[in-house]
């Protein structure tokens, strides 16, 4: 059977499903004029919020954000990760903190440069989930070194409170593995699954983050369902109606808004891992999560691997139906017209891929070649005639439409967009380029898998 996206028709059907936590791409075997109609007019991957605070219009200020003196260089660290319970501890979710700390090695940082918070910390309850023998299920104690506690919003706060009191000028890198609730009225603001109960909303995780210095970049990367709801957290109040903060932020999440992410598994073999911080820390360190060496996702050749970089490696390298996104790919989404998205869509890719930055032409040239595109048709015109029958070819297909759409729309506002929008992105931008402030460059030779 062929399948395909389906379009407007879709839209309730693929949202309840998203609400339900099994959301997949809407798919048709219809390929007639208004399907194409439909599946170039798909709505952007940042959707309205139902009840957004009308109170908020959507006005932008007058004075431009002031530019950042270079991209930012992580030297403050903090991990938080595990399921709420044991139930929904899986074993990834501590594998995901280990691989973390072997990249901390693999880059030349200590460990003692990161604070980590697991499920229930240190109090040897059997809390991890994960399958043995015979597929049954079983339960162990967390094992993870320099854990200095649970994860949940009192020690997230205890973190807040000493990063502000003792290095509140240092960049700041947080990387949630974890679970992620979907708020059904207000899908902008929804939340953190922590332990025991604990959450920690999209807005309230702003408003703690303004305790640090306006100067102070905050890059966040989270893998949890639902985790492109959290791309809004630049915004004041967390309202994507306000303007963008003062503050520099921005961050990488494993799928937009409105769908489950891929990962939490209870099997042990990290070989058999498909998920975003697999792929991200892989494209950012060079060393995949079982120690092989990965190609290069140092697009531009300047000797170092910024987050933008590991961000478009994964977005190549996750065969799963994850869709990657940004704060700067949510901000431009969010403000694209149907137009804008009708025209960009039937423009040929190899027009849009000129325009690109070496990480996006990198995305689009890789997803069109898996893809079996080609590159002097546009993204609707190739959809009409490849086969994509898998899911993971369905998010690869949409993966390359938001990576044109991205494309497309950056250089649409560098033409016409007001001087305020031009500073946002810019920021946006200059802080997505950053990096973690490491010794020395990477090299590409392999490091031990963690036993």
């Amino acid at each position: 059977m062929t399948l395909g996206f389906m379009g407007r028709r879709g839209v309730a059907a693929l949202l309840w499903a998203g609400f339900l936590g099994c959301a997949r791409a809407p798919i048709s075997e219809n390929r007639d004029s208004d399907y194409i109609r439909d599946l170039v007019e798909w709505p952007s991957h940042t959707l309205e919020d139902k009840e957004e605070n009308p109170e908020y219009p959507s006005v932008e200020p007058e004075e431009p954000l002031a530019p950042l003196p270079s991209p930012p260089r992580a030297s403050n660290f903090l991990v938080m990760g595990g399921g709420g319970e044991p139930s929904s501890n899986e074993i990834a979710l501590e594998k995901n903190v280990l691989y973390f700390q072997r990249t901390l090695e693999k880059l030349g940082l200590p460990p003692d440069s990161t604070t980590f918070y697991f499920a229930n910390g240190n109090d040897g309850q059997a809390s991890v989930r994960y399958l043995g023998e015979n597929k049954r299920e079983l339960f162990k104690s967390p094992e993870v070194p320099h854990l200095a506690g649970a994860s949940t919003l009192e020690r997230f706060l205890e973190w807040m409170e000493r990063s502000t009191r003792n290095s509140p000028h240092q960049p700041v890198f947080i990387y949630f593995t974890g679970h992620g609730a979907l708020n059904g009225r207000h899908h902008n603001n929804s939340h953190l699954v922590l332990w025991e109960g604990d959450s920690l909303t999209v807005r309230a995780f702003g408003l703690f983050l303004n305790r640090l210095p306006s100067t102070t970049p905050v890059v966040a990367v989270m893998s949890q369902c639902y985790a492109g709801s959290f791309a809004h957290f630049i915004h004041q109040d967390g309202q994507p109606r306000r303007p963008v903060l003062a503050q520099p932020r921005c961050g990488f999440f494993a799928t937009v808004e409105y769908l489950p992410s891929v990962g939490c598994t209870p099997e042990a073999n990290e070989a058999d891992y498909q998920d975003y911080s697999s792929s991200f820390f892989a494209g950012l360190s060079g060393v995949s999560r079982t120690g092989v060496a990965v190609p290069s996702a140092d697009y531009d050749e300047d000797g170092r691997v910024s987050y933008s970089e590991a961000h478009a490696f994964s977005k190549v390298d996750e065969e799963t139906t994850d869709l990657p996104i940004s704060t700067s790919e949510a901000w431009l989404q969010r403000r694209a017209s149907r137009q804008d998205r009708r025209r960009i869509l039937q423009t040929p890719l190899q027009e849009i891929l000129s325009t690109g930055r070496p990480e996006q032409r990198h995305v689009v040239e890789a997803l069109t070649q898996k893809l079996g595109f080609l590159p002097e048709r546009s993204w609707g015109e190739n959809v009409q005639t490849v086969l994509l029958w898998t899911e993971a070819r369905l998010a690869q297909a949409q993966r390359l439409r938001m990576e044109l759409l991205n494309i497309g729309l950056e250089q649409q506002l560098r033409a016409s967009g007001s001087p305020y929008a031009r500073s946002v992105l810019e920021r946006l931008l200059q802080c997505e380029a950053g990096s973690w402030d490491t010794p020395s460059p990477p090299s590409q030779a392999s490091i031990p898998l963690e036993p």
